[in-house]
């Protein structure tokens, strides 16, 4: 028996034999007689609109039970029909390469570009190109094998799987995933979410233990902890079969509570909504009890790919969240990139710190097109929603300077819009605190936003001048420090004293102890991954407001990270509000 860790993906509880998926041996290509770059052209274009339709066809498969998952493949097929992609591969055959060596070489040029960002979520799209390019290989070279067929129910275990082969596995036969690479953000991992089957993604040594253990191996995991066991002992299988009732019982009461209102014991009520990074990410958080969106990270739309998305694009995209969560209000939030995230088609001069550097809306004093084409698709996107139920926010704002530029930019694409008599509608303003200096002269500007959400991850990162990739500074990482804590004062002051709403939409949101924290400062809308949900709204409906705001008092109080916590700590598992010293200076 052999236990590994890794990263949980789907949660849920798994155990059976293990099947192993490996990935199909793809030709590596060759080179073409010259004179045939247009013929190899043709057979490239030809193989991509196949595989396109084929893309389409699963998109269609699974559409009417998990709409917003569709919308994966609904990406990748028109990823395979992408004009940046085929330039990158026509440029590799009018160099004398076939299309199979031409599309490998522009998908693995995409997805290296992908891998190498410093976020989660967008390097775990780059499975999603390599998938699209191996589908259009398939198609250029039919006698290439299909995918495997399950005729037992199993765990399939995986080097790592691509979105199109989890969709093609036959659900009823699939009892978990277990990924020897992967992360929890891949679209394998979501779809495994979205079908309910349990996923550990990252598993250090996964393979090697599954084939030395022999054949007809059996596999346990549990997708909330992260566990894997290979061949497990009688011990073993009984502590499983254990959290598997204990999660069934979890399961039931998420989703029996997910339509309860987020309320304190004393009468005020908290508005739980979602952080997500796709339109498939919709559902589930819908289905959580999400009741809007106070984060949708658009960066996906603009990375892995040679020229930046279209406006049509932008405009599918946004409505299919839109109409997901109909009629709560969903926040987008303009592209945030700098030098830390290089994107082909926006050329930012190396920086010593790109975190502190020329990034997100500070992009704007040299590509104000990239922004206003996004502004004219979140208010097209708006036509037909109802008055509130787009907002747009800015990233990376410092002061007012920088509110005025994005105000000026979405009078432009407002401007642009009427003039061409495209249907549009008005989109809420708002603006992403993350810099210190955007909560200090907040009362300056606060009034031309309707809006302001505090982005507690880099306002910490800032405001205590710790790097938050930094695991050496993982003490100051904590978003109840004193200090940030203070900052959020500040902020529910000036936005009360300026009548806009504010929002957190940091990991401090979804994080139990925290939000008891911010609610007893005075925040009133928090959001979150899906994932949070659940238990942010337990915590909030076992304490009063007075409780929460005398805990919150004590905790401005202390000097630590650490002190604040532990009175939130002690306050979410059962104990008292702490009181405050008078303060006698």
């Amino acid at each position: 028996m052999q236990r590994l860790a890794g990263a949980p993906a789907s949660p849920g509880i798994a155990r059976g034999p293990a099947v192993h998926v490996a990935p199909s041996e793809l030709p590596s290509g060759g080179r073409i007689a010259d004179g045939m770059e247009d013929a190899e052209l043709e057979r490239l274009s030809g193989a991509s609109a196949t595989a396109s339709d084929a893309l389409l066809t699963i998109a269609a498969g699974i559409g009417q039970a998990h709409a917003a998952e569709a919308s994966i493949f609904e990406a990748q097929a028109a990823m395979a029909r992408d004009p940046a992609l085929h330039q990158l591969a026509e440029s590799r055959i009018r160099a004398g390469n076939d299309a199979v060596a031409a599309i490998q070489g522009a998908g693995d040029e995409l997805a290296a570009q992908l891998e190498s960002l410093d976020d989660e979520t967008l390097a775990a799209r780059a499975a999603d190109v390599r998938d699209v390019a191996a589908r259009i290989v398939v198609e250029l070279e039919p006698d290439l094998a299909s995918a495997p067929q399950l005729d037992r129910a199993a765990v399939i275990v995986a080097d790592d799987l691509a979105p199109s082969l989890t969709a093609s596995l036959p659900r009823d036969m699939l009892l978990g995933i277990a990924l020897e690479s992967g992360s929890p953000t891949a679209h394998a991992a979501i779809l495994a979410r979205a079908y309910g089957i349990p996923a550990v993604v990252g598993v250090p040594g996964l393979l090697d233990a599954v084939g030395s253990a022999g054949e007809a191996v059996e596999v346990a995991l549990d997708g909330t902890s992260g566990e894997v066991i290979v061949a497990p002992d009688e011990a073993a299988v009984r502590e499983f079969e254990r959290r598997a009732e204990v999660a069934q019982q979890a399961v039931a009461a998420a989703l029996a509570d997910a339509e309860l209102p987020a309320v304190t014991t004393d009468g005020t009520p908290i508005q739980l909504l979602a952080n997500i990074g796709s339109p498939a990410e919709a559902a589930t958080a819908r289905q959580l009890g999400a009741r809007g969106v106070g984060l949708f990270r658009t960066e996906f739309l603009f990375v892995g790919r040679a020229a930046p998305p279209t406006e049509d694009e932008q405009v599918e995209v946004y409505r299919q969240v839109v109409d997901a969560f109909a009629p709560e209000p969903v926040i987008i939030r303009l592209l945030d990139v700098g030098g830390d995230k290089p994107i082909p088609y926006i050329r930012i001069p190396p920086e010593a710190n790109p975190f502190l550097g020329v990034r997100a809306l500070r992009l704007a004093d040299e590509r104000p097109d990239i922004f206003v084409r996004q502004l004219r698709a979140a208010m097209r996107a708006a036509a037909g929603a109802g008055p509130g139920a787009v907002k747009v926010m800015a990233p990376m704002v410092a002061d007012g300077a920088d509110v005025a530029l994005f105000g000026r930019l979405a009078g432009r694409a407002r401007e642009e819009l009427a003039a061409e008599g495209i249907p549009h509608d008005e989109v809420k303003l708002g603006v992403m605190l993350e810099t210190p200096s955007a909560v200090l002269v907040g009362r300056s500007y606060f009034d031309q936003v309707d809006f302001a959400s505090l982005g507690t991850n880099d306002l910490a990162q800032y405001t205590l001048a710790a790097d938050r990739g930094n695991r050496r500074l993982a003490r100051y990482h904590d978003a109840l420090h004193p200090a940030l804590l203070h900052l959020v004062t500040t902020a529910v002051s000036a936005s009360d004293e300026a009548g806009i709403e504010l929002s957190v939409c940091g990991e401090m949101a979804g994080d139990p102890a925290s939000a008891l924290a911010l609610v007893g400062l005075g925040i009133r809308r928090l959001s979150m991954v899906a994932s949070s949900l659940a238990a942010v709204r337990r915590a909030i409906r076992r304490r009063s407001l007075a409780e929460l705001r005398g805990t919150a008092a004590a905790a401005l109080r202390v000097g630590t990270a650490e002190e604040a916590r532990r009175l939130f700590d002690d306050l979410l598992a059962g104990g008292g509000a702490r009181t405050v010293a008078p303060d006698n200076g």
